[in-house]
């Protein structure tokens, strides 16, 4: 059985939580003073890493591993459904800058008030992102956690608005060109959007039931022990390394009953071993059962 991560996890959320407050703090003191829009979208985007902290707290404490009466398959997707929320904050941000950027064309360009202590402040800022996304990416994959490391794809994306930000106000300081924080505002949105995507690619593909170890491989490890003679009908899903949940049908040399099920444990033994944490279920079938197709098809029960 899967471990219960969820102290760990949580302590790394709520470091995530803190930091990202204050870093949303600090770019809209930055941005209001400046008047720069991008500084004003980048600390819109900090608010969303701490609101997407926020609720991975929240779905870390529903996400038991251990299963119960309403749960025997455990609460793992509660998780995945967080990682989504995180997806659909990512992608409101990209949306508010295209809007506010459009505005700021169409209506004209204020000047821009910046001074050295302001992009001081955005360098701190950028170098205490950095720190957390590497801290929350290690986290996540120690612990493997889903909420983790979509949460460390999201702190990434502010790493990479706060660079353009920085650019931005600088170019515009020096040379005193204020189109320049549009002009890189609205880039900011292209990368958002595909952090959005990331998100979604890998969080979808497990709360939809995708495939999670490949049939020919479990075939392979249940082949390898003695006294199995054929599998088939063979079905996963979940996630690989954390908790997966395997289907089959396995045709055994042996008709006693007590023999049969010590070759079943062996052979979810040997799983274990080689995939991590796994739930069978396996079904015995007599030997002209056995079939050439091991992919599942629910031909027969």
């Amino acid at each position: 059985m899967a471990r219960d991560r969820r102290h760990e996890v949580k302590r790394v959320l709520m470091v995530a939580l803190t930091i990202n407050v204050t870093m949303t703090l600090l770019k809209m003191v930055v941005g209001l003073a400046s008047g720069s829009l991008a500084v004003i979208a980048d600390a819109m985007h900090s608010a969303t890493d701490a609101l997407s902290s926020l609720t991975g707290l929240i779905t870390n404490g529903l996400s038991d591993p251990k299963p119960d009466r309403d749960h025997p398959y455990g609460h793992h997707k509660y998780e995945g459904i967080g990682a989504l929320a995180v997806a659909g904050f990512i992608f409101f941000t990209a949306i508010e800058i295209l809007i506010t950027s459009g505005e700021r064309l169409t209506e004209g360009l204020p000047e821009l008030r910046i001074n050295a202590t302001e992009l001081l402040l955005l360098l701190l800022v950028l170098v205490f992102n950095l720190l957390l996304a590497s801290y929350e990416r290690r986290q996540g994959r120690r612990l493997n956690s889903q909420l983790l490391l979509a949460d460390a794809h999201h702190t990434t994306s502010d790493i990479w608005t706060t660079v353009i930000v920085l650019v931005g106000l600088t170019g515009a300081w020096l040379l005193k060109i204020s189109w320049l924080d549009v002009a890189l505002a609205m880039p900011l949105a292209v990368l958002l959007i595909r952090v959005c995507w990331q998100v979604l690619r890998d969080n979808l593909p497990w709360l939809v039931d995708h495939i999670a170890i490949a049939p020919e491989a479990i075939n392979e490890q249940a082949l390898g022990v003695p006294g199995v003679l054929n599998c088939h009908d063979i079905a996963s899903r979940g996630i690989l390394g954390q908790q997966v949940f395997i289907d089959m049908h396995m045709v055994v040399d042996v008709d006693d009953l007590v023999a049969a099920h010590q070759i079943t444990e062996r052979v979810e033994e040997r799983l274990e071993s080689h995939f991590g944490p796994v739930r069978c279920t396996i079904h015995l079938e007599p030997r002209d059962y056995a079939e050439q197709v091991i992919t599942f098809r629910g031909t027969h029960g």
